[in-house]
C-alpha cells in the first residue's frame, strides 16, 4: 500500500521542517495521477465537480499521505471535491481505485457524488457548505473530552467562507483554545457564478485574524510552502491555524485553469482527449465504462464510524407529588445533574446557546463546568458540534428552545441523523404554552419537521414524573432523540386515585401508550402540556354524561397501526395538541385510522396559524383551544 511508504518517511505527521526530494517526488507523481483520475471520473458519468477538485488535489495529496489517520481526522467541508478525496484515497491503497474510476456516482454504490461517511478515513458526509469548520471544532472537542492526542485538519472553500455558521465556529475555537485544530482554504477565487469579490466580497485573513487565529498565505501548489506550514500549525501547541492556499481552479490543464464554468461540468470526450494529452496520460476509459456497464462495485456500504455510548448509572426516579408546580424542563434538568453526579466525568456533555438558566443546564454547568459547552448565540455552530460529540462515545445533550434547536437548524441536524448522531436534544419553550413570548417564540412545528428526519425519535413527557424518568431512559436509546418540555410548570398528572400517574412502580417505555382515564362514549389522545387539559376537558363533559377515555401519546413518531388497534373501539376519537394541527398528532392519527380502515368519528384540535401574544390561558381561548371551548366542540360532535 502506498500509504505504508510515506508511514516510514521522517516527514510522516509532518514531523520534520522540510520535504526531502523522494518525499517530493513521489508526492508530485501522485498529484499527475489524481489529476488524470479526477478528470476520468467525472467524464466517464457525465457529472460531478472537476474545476475545485483539482485546485485541492494538491492539498490533499500531501495532508492524506502525511497525516496519521489512525489517529487523525481530516474534514472535508466542500464536499463536493469527493472525486479529488476518492482518487488520493484510492492511490494511497485505501480504496480500490479501478472501483472508484468505475463506479463514481453509480446509483446502490458507495463513491457518492459528495465524500460520504461510509467510506474508510472519510469521518463525516458533507456537501451542505460551511459546516466543516463546526465538524472540526466537534471533533477537537471530543479530543480533549476523551484525552486523546489527535490533529483535525479541516479543508474549506473559499466561497463558504461568507456562510455565518463559518464565522460561528471560528469564535469557538478560539474561545475553547483548540490548537490541535488546522484549517486548510483553497482560495481558488472562484465560485460557480464567478469571482469572489464580484458575488459575495469575503476579506477571508482579515476575519481570522481577527477573532484569534494564525494565518499562514502560501501557494496552494507548491507542495514545499505547504508543507512548511503545516508543519508550522501542527507542531504549534499554543495556537489554532488558517492556512489560506492560494489555488487556481481546474489546475493542470491549460483550458480548465481560471475558468469557474468547470466548477460542475465535466470535460466531454474531446476536452478529456486534450487534457489527458497535457498530462502525458493515456486515455483508457473505455475499460471503466464496460466495466461499469457490465459489473457491480464490490465494496459496498458500511455505517458511519460512530463510537458505541457508555453504559450509564441512571440512578432512582425524583419522585414528584400532588400539587407539587415544578415543570418539566426543570425536571429535566435535576435528572441531568443527577446524572452528571451518578456518572465518570465526560461520559456527559451538555451544550448550551446563552439559555443555560432557561433551559436547565445552568446547575448541571455548576456542578460539571468542563463539560457544559457553552456556546453563545450560534445555534448553527452549536447544533453541528452536539452532531459530532454524539458520535464519539459521549452522551451529548443539546438543550435549546424549540424554535432555535430544530427550526433554525433543521438543515444541521439533518446532517447530522446522516451521519449517524445519537444527540439527546432537548427542546424547551414548545408549543403555545410560551404565550407572552408571542409567534417568534412557539414553537409549533417541532413534530412535523423531525418526522422528515430518518432515525429521529420524539418523546413528549407529560408531566415532571414521566420527564425524569424519560431523561434516565435516554441513555439507553441508540439513536437521536428529541424531548420536547415547555416553559410553564405543568402539574402533575393524576391517576383514578388521585395518586401520582407516573410514579412509584410506573416506568418508561418507547412506544408506549399510557391509558391515564377511562370512558366509553370516546377517547382524546394527547401529550404534553395538553394531556392535562385534556383531563379537564373530560371532567367538564362528565356534567352532560359524557365520559370520555384519556391515553398520553409521548411518542407520537412510534405510533403504528397496531397501537392504533387499542384505539379502534371507540366509536369517538380526537386528538388534542399545541401543534400545527395539519403535522402533528392529529395527522398521525388520521393516517394510521385510514390505513387501517378503521371507522371512526375522528376529529383534531391543534393550532391553525400562528397565535397572538398573550399569558398561555388566553392564547389557548384565542385559538379555539382552551378546555371549555374543546369540550363543547367534542359534545356537539358526539351529539
Amino acid at each position: 500500500m502506498e500509504k505504508d511508504w510515506f508511514r516510514g518517511q521522517e516527514e510522516f505527521d509532518f514531523s520534520t521542517e522540510t520535504l526531502s526530494d523522494d518525499v517530493l517526488n513521489r508526492l508530485k507523481n501522485l498529484t499527475r495521477q489524481c489529476r488524470e483520475d479526477i478528470l476520468k471520473m467525472t467524464t466517464i458519468v457525465n457529472s460531478g465537480h472537476p474545476g475545485g477538485s483539482l485546485s485541492s488535489i494538491d492539498i490533499y495529496t500531501l495532508v492524506y499521505s502525511l497525516a496519521n489517520l489512525k489517529r487523525d481526522r481530516i474534514v472535508v467541508s466542500h464536499g463536493h471535491t469527493s472525486p479529488a478525496v476518492y482518487s488520493i484515497l484510492g492511490r494511497l491503497g485505501i480504496l480500490n481505485i479501478e472501483e472508484v474510476l468505475s463506479f463514481f456516482r453509480y446509483a446502490g454504490g458507495p463513491y457518492e457524488g459528495h465524500v460520504e461517511s461510509h467510506l474508510p478515513d472519510i469521518p463525516w458526509s458533507t456537501g451542505n457548505l460551511g459546516q466543516g469548520l463546526s465538524i472540526g471544532c466537534g471533533f477537537a472537542m471530543a479530543s480533549r473530552f476523551k484525552s486523546k492526542d489527535c490533529k483535525i485538519f479541516v479543508f474549506m472553500s473559499d466561497a463558504e467562507q461568507a456562510k455565518g455558521q463559518v464565522a460561528e465556529a471560528r469564535r469557538f475555537a478560539s474561545k475553547y483554545k483548540l490548537n490541535n485544530l488546522t484549517v486548510v482554504i483553497d482560495y481558488n477565487n472562484r465560485q460557480i457564478s464567478g469571482r469572489i469579490e464580484d458575488v459575495m466580497p469575503i476579506n477571508i485573513r482579515e476575519d481570522y485574524l481577527a477573532d484569534g487565529w494564525k494565518v499562514c498565505d502560501v501557494d496552494g501548489h507548491n507542495l514545499e510552502d505547504l508543507y512548511t506550514a503545516l508543519h508550522r500549525a501542527v507542531m504549534d501547541d499554543a495556537f489554532h491555524y488558517a492556512i489560506l492556499a492560494a489555488t487556481e481552479i481546474g489546475k493542470g490543464i491549460s483550458f480548465m485553469e481560471g475558468d469557474e464554468v468547470y466548477h460542475g461540468k465535466p470535460l466531454n470526450n474531446e476536452e478529456l482527449n486534450r487534457a489527458l494529452n497535457e498530462l502525458k496520460a493515456l486515455n483508457d476509459i473505455d475499460k471503466y465504462i464496460r466495466i461499469r456497464k457490465e459489473s457491480e462495485p464490490k465494496t459496498s456500504y458500511c455505517d458511519p464510524i460512530v463510537e458505541a455510548l457508555p453504559k450509564l448509572n441512571v440512578g432512582k426516579p425524583i419522585e414528584y407529588t400532588i400539587g407539587d408546580r415544578v415543570g418539566n424542563r426543570d425536571a429535566f434538568g435535576n435528572a441531568l445533574t443527577e446524572l452528571g453526579k451518578l456518572n465518570p466525568p465526560g461520559s456527559i456533555v451538555a451544550l448550551d446557546c446563552d439559555l443555560a438558566d432557561s433551559v436547565r443546564v445552568k446547575e448541571f454547568g455548576d456542578n460539571f463546568p468542563e463539560f457544559l459547552i457553552e456556546a453563545g448565540v450560534s445555534e448553527h455552530n452549536t447544533a453541528t458540534i452536539a452532531g459530532v460529540i454524539s458520535t464519539q462515545g459521549i452522551h451529548t445533550f443539546q438543550a435549546d428552545f424549540g424554535v432555535f434547536g430544530i427550526d433554525e437548524v433543521y438543515n444541521q441536524q439533518r446532517l447530522n441523523a446522516i451521519n449517524g448522531s445519537k444527540i439527546r436534544l432537548v427542546l424547551t419553550h414548545c408549543g403555545i404554552n410560551v404565550g407572552e413570548d408571542g409567534k417568534t417564540h412557539h414553537c409549533i412545528d417541532y413534530l412535523g419537521l423531525v418526522r422528515n428526519l430518518p432515525d429521529f425519535a420524539i418523546i413528549i413527557p407529560a408531566d415532571p414524573n414521566q420527564t425524569d424518568r424519560v431523561i434516565r431512559y435516554l441513555p439507553g436509546m441508540d439513536r437521536n432523540v428529541m424531548v420536547v418540555v415547555g416553559r410553564v410548570k405543568e402539574p402533575v398528572i393524576e391517576d383514578s386515585e388521585h395518586k401520582p400517574f407516573f410514579s412509584g412502580n410506573y416506568s418508561y417505555e418507547y412506544g408506549k401508550i399510557d391509558l391515564i382515564q377511562e370512558g366509553k362514549d370516546g377517547v382524546i389522545l394527547s401529550y404534553g402540556y395538553t394531556l392535562h387539559l385534556a383531563l379537564l376537558v373530560c371532567e367538564i363533559l362528565k356534567r352532560s354524561d359524557i365520559s370520555i377515555a384519556v391515553m398520553n401519546v409521548s411518542s407520537p413518531l412510534a405510533l403504528n397501526k397496531d397501537g392504533i388497534k387499542d384505539i379502534a373501539g371507540y366509536r369517538n376519537i380526537f386528538s388534542y395538541e399545541d401543534h400545527l394541527v395539519g403535522t402533528g398528532l392529529g395527522s398521525i392519527v388520521g393516517n394510521l385510522l385510514a390505513l387501517g380502515g378503521i371507522t371512526a368519528n375522528f376529529y383534531s384540535f391543534g393550532v391553525s396559524g400562528f397565535a397572538p401574544s398573550g399569558s398561555p390561558q388566553d392564547v389557548f381561548k384565542k385559538m379555539g383551544l382552551d378546555p371549555e371551548t374543546v369540550a363543547g366542540k367534542i359534545r356537539e360532535l358526539i351529539q
